[in-house]
């Protein structure tokens, strides 16, 4: 039988909202969560994924459940337990539900085998911990098929799904004939985005609730230029500090450090002074990485004095993603073969991910350190780093897919690049903010109020309490029956 594990939530008070919002839309929250604390009394709201480290699901679960916590709901988080072969066909699923073949292997009966016999086994494990009148969400297609098992625990079933495609084509129908099955029968299935949501699902059960970022975590929290270079230094991005202290608040109000170090290579460390233009994500073939340093090779290096950063999780800590080592060694080797001279400008680091908090703070400083943040993904469900770099006021140059469009107007709250395999238009825009400060600056404070306007954890939180509400409210059997109309207004 497989354990999931089950993942410590530390309670976060939802009071500290009261800063970031109206005082007619906090008065509102307050009684959302007011009346959740009361119709959710005896109920536990499960979240199950497939990770407790690395990834936007991660960090939007860990607020999400943070704060609900704080307001007194039973919210609680497991992580299925799988093998490399469960990841394999997870991953393959996860590429083709962005229309990219990945390792071109089958969805055949095979992986459907494997797909089901691990989740069985979960479930064997986690359906007697759920009561009858519980509120289970799902995550993501590592965790569609409990959505039968769990629901004859008599609980509300909810499928969130974090990734789509704007454009569907074979790949994405594939994934989604593949996983249709396993979950027709929840109670409701949230998207992202309303173009995300899949044809054949019964559209009174069709949710859109865009990603946010929680602007008290680590990740988000406000830094002193001297803070953040002491934490890039103690990391060993920059050279050693004079001023300053690598430290940082846990989310529970406590104090951090920064302690760790992160695996680098380069031929010379950055100095605090160079102008960096970073890129920051998983090491994955969508996000483009290798992409980014030839834009930057070709149109970029040549005509300026910026450096470019690239940042990921070290690969050996995000266990659902089992293709990050080989993206990481692919783009080692385009930068062995890059020419002295830009070579001297590019570098890469792996981020410790031993203490999810510290990696946050890391995370956190360089962003802010940062002159451009580039997004340059291929595909892209929602995006949330590139939420993260506008809330520290940076100018983003990102790919025009996905959610990323929701964030950014173009022009106005960051550039948006209409082809992201059109290096010389992403090396041309990068160039363009690096030779006009004033520009960047302004691109750069309408990024932040756009951030806070839209896409900050109490508007996530809310939209979640109303779903889970108005499904424990309604008297009609969780199933094929349709609920209550439930596709929620569009963000603010």
């Amino acid at each position: 039988m497989a354990q999931p594990h089950h993942v410590p939530v530390m309670p976060m008070d939802p009071r500290r909202f009261s800063s970031l919002l109206r005082a007619d839309e906090y008065e509102d929250l307050e009684q959302l969560i007011d009346d959740g604390r009361r119709e959710l009394h005896g109920r536990v709201v499960w979240n199950v994924n497939s990770t407790a480290q690395g990834g936007g699901v991660v960090e939007l679960l860990r607020p999400l459940l943070g704060y609900s916590r704080g307001a007194g709901v039973d919210a609680r988080w497991v992580v299925i337990e799988a093998n490399p072969a469960f990841f394999e066909v997870t991953k393959r699923l996860h590429n083709r539900l962005h229309g990219f073949r990945g390792d071109r292997g089958e969805l055949g009966a095979d992986a459907r085998a494997i797909y089901e016999r691990t989740l069985a086994a979960n479930a064997a494990a986690l359906v007697p911990l759920i009561n009858e009148g519980d509120v289970v969400i799902l995550h993501d297609p590592q965790t569609a098929g409990l959505v039968g098992h769990v629901q004859r625990s008599g609980a509300t079933v909810i499928w969130r799904c974090h990734v789509g495609r704007d454009h569907l084509n074979g790949p994405a129908h594939e994934a989604w004939d593949f996983l249709r099955p396993y979950i027709l029968d929840a109670g409701a299935y949230v998207f992202s985005r309303r173009i995300f949501a899949w044809d054949g699902l019964p559209k009174d059960r069709i949710v859109i609730i865009p990603p946010s970022i929680d602007a008290f975590s680590p990740k988000n929290e406000e830094q002193s230029p001297s803070q953040s270079l002491a934490i890039l230094s103690r990391a060993g991005l920059v050279p050693q500090a004079r001023t300053g202290s690598p430290t940082f608040v846990r989310s529970d109000g406590t104090p951090g450090r920064v302690d760790r170090c992160a695996t680098l290579t380069q031929e010379r460390p950055l100095t605090p002074d160079d102008p960096v233009v970073m890129q920051l994500s998983r090491w994955d073939r969508l996000k483009d990485p290798v992409g980014v340093m030839k834009a930057f090779a070709g149109y970029v290096a040549p005509r300026s004095d910026a450096h470019l950063l690239l940042a990921g999780p070290a690969t050996d800590s995000v266990s659902d993603d089992p293709e990050g080592a080989a993206v990481l060694a692919t783009v080692r080797r385009a930068f062995a073969a890059l020419a002295p001279e830009v070579r001297a400008r590019v570098h890469l680091a792996s981020l410790p991910m031993d203490d999810g908090e510290e990696n946050a703070a890391i995370v956190n400083a360089l962003q802010r350190h940062a002159t451009i943040v580039v997004q340059k993904s291929l595909a892209e469900g929602f995006g949330l780093t590139v939420a993260e770099a506008m809330w520290k006021a940076r100018p983003v140059v990102a790919s025009r897919v996905g959610g990323i469009v929701e964030q950014i107007v173009d022009g106005e709250s960051g550039v948006l690049i209409a082809n992201p395999r059109d290096l010389e238009v992403t090396g041309e825009a990068i160039l363009a903010l690096l030779s006009d400060p004033r520009r960047a600056r302004r691109l750069g404070q309408a990024a932040k109020e756009r951030i806070r306007e839209a896409f900050l954890a109490p508007r996530h939180l809310r939209r979640y309490f109303e779903l889970i509400q108005r499904l424990v409210r309604d008297d009609e059997p969780v199933g094929p029956a349709p609920a209550a109309e439930l596709v929620l207004p569009e963000a603010r």
